[in-house]
């Protein structure tokens, strides 16, 4: 075989590996403490490592920032102290959520993929001048994917992917300040419950453009204090180009929109009105490949979010590594 061959082929298999990361399973419901992230779909294990920040801010009628006076961005030390107050419409007010996650995919054979994530939890909140943050192992996801279909040709791409999961509640769910009194169930590291979820991906590519559409719905269980989260929609539309620098260095940015709904927190079986989600977010990304490496980074801000009482939702940050083997 020629070296010219060997060389195309090998391209040829790093843009569809390039393809499948970009377009690959990208799902979330922060709040609810499921979010799927970005894996490739060439039939590679892989490990990842993900950091992911998202941010409310500032109330209905005010602004409203990815990065408010006071928050960090990173993790930060666990700071127990402040008081515990409820929302009454400070500006500076704002909740923060922060997750670092070990990501695991196994392909038992060349269309049924099983995958884990071991995630630690860092969440934040100011209320009317207090800040409190707490942090922990959080709830491991468990899920698996099918590969429906999956058509790979030189200039047109397509595939489907069909997945269903778990959520175990791993977490820590009774964490206090140190008045003894329990911050809120979403505060908490985990969600005391066992959710389920399915979902559907779908990719397709022309030439060097490509865009993939993710929705999924979450089933939400109850803790043992009957607290939990109405079940939830997400849908992930991300519109990506292909841009190759030199034999093994390849850059794909990325338009993404993303929309989730869930009815918020519940009570013993009724839905408390708090943390009621239905908000649209878009931005960019891009993902970096060099060889069996690949660097994902992308930024959301929010477009539209139906009125609510609580800091509003302001965006998130993305940043993984991933290693395929």
């Amino acid at each position: 075989m020629s070296l010219s061959k060997i060389n195309y082929i090998a391209n040829r298999k790093l843009l569809i590996i390039a393809f499948l990361l970009i377009g690959s399973n990208v799902f979330a419901c922060d709040i609810c403490g499921c979010f799927m992230g970005i894996t490739p779909y060439y039939n590679r294990n892989s490990i990842s490592l993900l950091y992911r920040y998202r941010s409310f801010n500032g109330y209905n009628g005010q602004s409203h920032s990815l990065f408010p006076n006071g928050g960090k961005f990173f993790i930060p030390a666990n700071s127990q102290n402040s008081p515990i107050t409820g929302h009454a419409g400070n500006p500076d007010d704002y909740e923060l959520y922060r997750s670092m996650e070990i990501r695991g995919k196994y392909f038992i054979n060349s269309k049924l993929e099983i995958n884990a994530i071991l995630p630690y939890v860092s969440n934040s909140e100011r209320y009317n001048g207090y800040t409190s943050t707490i942090g922990g192992i959080g709830d491991i996801n468990l899920y698996g994917g099918y590969h429906l279909v999956q058509k790979l040709e030189d200039n047109f791409k397509q595939q489907l992917i069909a997945g269903a999961g778990i959520k175990l509640p791993t977490g820590k769910n009774d964490f206090k300040n140190t008045a003894g009194i329990r911050y809120s169930s979403l505060q908490q590291a985990g969600t005391g419950s066992t959710d389920g979820f399915i979902y559907l991906n779908y990719m397709v590519g022309l030439g060097k453009f490509g865009a993939s559409l993710n929705t999924s719905y979450k089933v939400n269980g109850t803790n043992n204090r009957d607290e939990g989260i109405a079940n939830s929609t997400t849908s992930f539309l991300n519109i990506f180009y292909t841009q190759r620098i030199g034999r093994d260095v390849q850059v794909m940015p990325s338009l993404q929109f993303f929309y989730e709904y869930s009815g918020g927190e519940k009570y013993k079986g009724t839905k408390t009105g708090e943390h009621v989600m239905n908000n649209l977010m878009g931005g960019a990304g891009a993902d970096i490949f060099y060889k069996n490496i690949a660097l994902n980074v992308g930024m959301q801000k929010n477009m539209w979010e139906a009125k609510t009482d609580h800091p509003m939702s302001a965006g998130k940050v993305y940043i993984g590594l991933t290693y395929n083997f």
